[in-house]
């Protein structure tokens, strides 16, 4: 194994980048799959059953993989962490909070407008008070113990990913396409990444996803080629949608069409959503520049 590493570290220079790409994936994929196959037996499931709650020991097997894989990659390229734009310093984490706080903020703003248009309307979580009667108050199923934990997923989650989407992949694509032909090609890969968890679902997200990607490698231009805001902008997306759907806090009216507010109740597989991350590139750029 060795051996092969070093005759690739010697051939990277002329290896086309696409290749690098595929291989990098293939390789992945062949060091998770028999710890898949093992886990899916353990839980007992099997395709086409939705995952449910057995999504996340997937998910958590998959990335713990990334160290190795990454590790082997820059060892090849002769690269490091820092030249893909994972930093930690001080104003790495700034940037951070920073797109941690946008990602909210956006969704907040996204979620109030269609709720006072009448397109979406807050479902009914109800809490009995002192006196017997019941009050509905959305707000209790979302602010629980459970939210912080959502949250520090949500930031392994979108570091794991902007490390190797916008930083490792989009650098590799970078040696042999333009900025703009590596960013198209990067967020189409991380789009189609997605169907692995749940195909059909995925499917009416794919623009959505694709313009995402883009708009998070916008963040890490904006940010100086640091990771930092990328990463904190995807966690509070991450964060913020997992919570609202876990809750199931709000529901369309059906008063406009699906396409408009998500189809399935998905915001990036809906025009609002796509308009949200077209003005979340615009605050981007504001706030960097």
């Amino acid at each position: 194994m060795w051996n092969s590493l070093n005759n690739l570290r010697l051939l990277s220079p002329s290896i086309p980048a696409i290749v690098k790409v595929i291989v990098f994936f293939s390789t992945w994929a062949c060091l998770w799959l028999p710890i898949a196959v093992m886990l899916a037996i353990a839980l007992k499931w099997h395709p086409p059953q939705p995952l449910g709650n057995k999504k996340l020991p997937l998910l958590a097997s998959l990335y713990l993989i990334v160290p190795l894989i990454l590790w082997a990659t820059t060892w090849i390229e002769g690269a490091s962490l820092a030249d893909w734009g994972w930093n930690l310093q001080p104003a790495t984490l700034i940037s951070a909070l920073l797109g941690l706080t946008l990602g909210v903020v956006s969704l907040t703003i996204l979620f109030g407008v269609q709720l006072t248009a009448g397109w979406l309307e807050l479902s009914n979580s109800q809490v009995s008070t002192e006196t017997g009667e019941t009050i509905i108050n959305p707000a209790a199923s979302i602010l629980k113990p459970s939210t912080l934990v959502t949250l520090l997923l949500a930031l392994w989650i979108s570091a794991t990913e902007e490390l190797i989407f916008r930083g490792c992949l989009q650098n590799l694509l970078q040696q042999d396409y333009s900025i703009l032909t590596a960013s198209a090609i990067a967020s189409f890969i991380f789009a189609i990444a997605h169907l692995i968890w749940a195909a059909k679902e995925t499917l009416p997200q794919l623009p959505g996803l694709w313009l995402m990607g883009v708009v998070l490698i916008l963040a890490r231009i904006a940010d100086n080629g640091s990771l930092g805001f990328a990463i904190g902008l995807h966690a509070g997306w991450i964060w913020g949608i997992t919570t609202v759907d876990t809750a199931q806090a709000i529901n369309p009216t059906g008063h406009i069409p699906e396409w408009i507010t998500g189809i399935g109740t998905k915001p990036l597989a809906g025009a609002a959503g796509i308009l949200l991350l077209l003005a979340t590139a615009a605050v981007v750029l504001l706030i960097k520049n």
